[in-house]
């Protein structure tokens, strides 16, 4: 496990002033490193920095080990909950003064008990999680291989990917990507991806980019964004097809298409 990225979403810090508080802030941790959240102080320096009279100045920590990540809760009276967004409503109830709670959701939301209207939580993602060669199952441990790319069919993110990548596999020729939009329609008829906001698909594709399948992305702030943010997208499905992290039956997790229209609106594209 080369590590995980902690993210606090911009406003998701709690309140100041009744108004949502604080900036995105994104950490980056390796084994052994640790980032502590709280309100904090001058004299209490945190990493995350959480606005809410009901949260300590030092109210907990995480640490990150070899092969997953830890978090202690230093309150003495409230419990943190730390919960699977995708799964069936999978959750841990971390007890005050709690020490390093192992946790195995590779997305995590941690959440924090406030006096406010404004949940104050953030995010924890584990994109390193490693899983056994299947074929190699029963051989000795010093001869056993692990798979390059981690990925979980069960998530979010991964159906994200088959969509993006559906319209190649169904007419194998180099049509374009579908958009956002497009995929927010695609997944309307799904179970849990039809609840997708295109705000919540952008990000499980910087995710799949960035941390799963480790593609170099240049720069969107830059001039010329959309035709980058394009470009991550056509190197996302490359990548997926060229290696067959995405085949034809995973098309399977996906909404029937309706009728000869839908083909049409997929081939389209």
């Amino acid at each position: 496990m080369s590590g995980v990225v902690v993210h606090l979403p911009q406003g998701s810090g709690g309140t100041d002033g009744g108004e949502p508080y604080g900036d995105a802030v994104t950490l980056r941790l390796g084994p052994g490193e640790v980032a502590r959240f709280g309100r904090g102080s001058a004299t209490v320096p945190v990493e995350l920095r959480l606005a809410d009279a009901a949260i300590s100045r030092l109210a907990g920590e995480i640490l990150v080990t070899d092969d997953h990540w830890q978090l202690t809760n230093h309150s003495a009276t409230h419990s943190y909950l730390v919960e699977n967004p995708e799964g069936a409503g999978e959750y841990l109830r971390v007890a005050p003064r709690r020490v390093g709670a192992p946790v195995p959701f590779e997305f995590s939301r941690v959440v924090l008990p406030t006096r406010g209207d404004v949940t104050v939580s953030f995010q924890v993602f584990a994109p390193d999680h490693v899983y056994l060669d299947p074929d190699a199952t029963g051989a000795p441990w010093g001869r056993l291989t692990v798979t390059a790319y981690s990925l979980d069919e069960t998530a979010a993110y991964f159906l994200v990917l088959v969509a993006l990548c559906e319209p190649r596999l169904r007419d194998q020729s180099r049509v374009a990507v579908p958009t956002t939009p497009q995929i927010v329609e695609r997944l309307r008829g799904h179970v849990t991806g039809g609840t997708l906001t295109a705000r919540a698909i952008s990000s499980h594709i910087d995710y799949l980019a960035e941390e799963k399948l480790r593609i170099g992305v240049p720069d969107l702030r830059e001039p010329g964004r959309s035709e980058r943010r394009n470009g991550k997208r056509e190197e996302i499905v490359g990548l997926a097809l060229r290696f067959g992290l995405v085949r034809e039956e995973h098309l399977t997790l996906l909404p029937p298409l309706t009728g000869a229209g839908g083909r049409e609106r997929q081939t389209a594209r």
